[in-house]
């Protein structure tokens, strides 16, 4: 790309949007300064922009997301029909096994949601479409980073912040890189309370007729109904039926 053809303003407004999250639902001028390293001026000019349109409301202080913002998101969910050809596939998985099952693409250091079938709350945080975790210890990541090349993979946890938020979280990028390899083998991952105490998680990728892994499958229990001992012999073969019957229709 040229650099005549880059619009900063774009960017920087892009990566005021991006400040906003879970855990930072309103802030104000000088928080999206300092979380996006953009000086204050133009961090206020990006805010008022986004309240003017309608995406963001303004208390005189706060700044919050309204819900216009979402027709950002659902324009790809709309425009890609990878959501639509695997939820009748998740909700058929997620009943047959009575656990909860996703599917998830790769965006940089962090797996996007695209779609769910819940039977339960099994995290402290309440996933659904367009939700993100950190690949690198998330079991569907683990898959969708093993798909890539070695030098590909190691950039993005290279890049990533690999906060151990469990004593059970692998950090090191050796070992990880190690872990890459193991799921490679055996064609699937299973993660054992590493992004979550109580947690266990099991994922598969998800190829398309060509054998290109275009996303992730899992299912993930509580550590008390399934360890992750117990979760390739109970739920790997109910995942594999899934992954093949996609595999026709993927593109």
């Amino acid at each position: 790309m040229r650099e005549t053809d880059f619009i900063g303003g774009f960017a920087k407004g892009l990566k005021v949007i991006e400040a906003f999250d879970e855990a930072k639902p309103r802030l104000t001028i000088s928080d999206v300064s300092k979380e996006t390293g953009l000086d204050r001026a133009t961090a206020r000019r990006c805010l008022l922009t986004l309240a003017e349109l309608g995406y963001a409301a303004y208390d005189g202080k706060f700044f919050q997301l309204t819900p216009k913002i979402l027709r950002l998101g659902h324009a790809y969910l709309s425009a890609t029909p990878l959501p639509r050809l695997v939820q009748p596939y998740l909700d058929q998985l997620s009943d047959k096994v009575g656990q909860s099952a996703s599917a998830s693409v790769l965006d940089g250091t962090e797996i996007v949601y695209v779609a769910r079938a819940a039977q339960k709350r099994v995290m402290s945080i309440n996933l659904t479409p367009g939700s993100r975790l950190p690949a690198y210890c998330a079991s569907m990541g683990r898959v969708l980073l093993a798909a890539l090349p070695d030098a590909e993979a190691r950039a993005i946890l290279e890049a990533s912040d690999r906060r151990a938020n469990t004593p059970f979280t692998k950090t090191d990028p050796d070992v990880l890189m190690e872990e890459f390899a193991r799921v490679r083998r055996q064609g699937f991952a299973v993660i054992d309370q590493e992004l979550e105490i109580g947690l266990c998680s099991i994922a598969l990728p998800l190829e398309n007729a060509r054998g290109r892994v275009v996303a992730a499958l899992n299912i993930g229990a509580p550590a008390a109904h399934a360890a992750a001992g117990e979760m390739v012999e109970r739920y790997l073969p109910a995942m594999r039926e899934v992954q093949a019957a996609l595999r026709q229709v993927l593109a």
